[in-house]
């Protein structure tokens, strides 16, 4: 079913993967989440407002833990991301990850091959992966919960960690526990439903 598998460390977006589904209904805070503190935020306040930005900082600290190299907190690598161009604030939102600028970010500190694919299709990811490859695609935030039909297609960065011909895996930053965080299984045809196709290809290829 899955012929190439990375073996990609997790991480999620809040510190506690456990409480991803109070966070993401509503139902907790993130202010209350009780490991706030190895994010490397000043405060609660200031981890809640990142933790749902993030995405894409927990895909990289994914790529950079499979390549060996330290991870940094998540709050300082957004900090940081953002002062190169990969997030640019508007008001009390945030507009982001953006592409290109991330990408230099990326192969300059880290000298990591990154490309920027604007248009990708599932092959192609497939193709990435079996190459020694991980790729970030961008889908709708609800394939933490692959039964529902999205209303659009991206927003949400997850990590393709294996590919087979009909199948593929996802560290999903958001997932729910248990279910769809870590090595999550889809088929083709369901992730095209929540896929842009788009996304940013990590690493040099074997």
């Amino acid at each position: 079913m899955i012929t190439t598998m990375h073996d990609v460390p997790y991480f999620a977006q809040w510190e506690s993967p456990e409480l991803i589904p109070e966070i993401v209904d509503g139902r907790m805070s993130a202010v209350d989440d009780p490991r706030w503190p190895a994010s490397g935020a000043a405060s609660p306040e200031e981890y809640a407002w990142w933790a749902g930005r993030i995405c894409g900082m927990a895909c990289l600290r994914m790529v950079l833990a499979f390549h060996g190299l330290p991870v940094p907190p998540p709050v300082p690598l957004a900090v940081e991301c953002m002062e190169h161009g990969g997030y640019v604030r508007d008001g009390d939102g945030l507009r982001g990850l953006i592409y290109a600028p991330f990408a230099e970010w990326v192969a300059g500190r880290w000298d990591i091959p990154v490309e920027v694919r604007p248009q990708l299709t599932m092959d192609d990811v497939a193709e990435e992966v079996h190459r020694g490859r991980l790729v970030m695609i961008s889908v709708h935030k609800w394939i933490r919960r692959p039964d529902r039909m999205p209303s659009s297609r991206g927003g949400h960065l997850v990590l393709v960690t294996g590919a087979g011909r009909d199948h593929m895996t996802l560290h999903n930053p958001s997932g729910i526990p248990g279910e769809t965080q870590r090595h999550t299984l889809m088929k083709k045809t369901d992730l095209e439903r929540f896929f842009a196709g788009r996304g940013i290809v990590i690493g040099m290829p074997s």
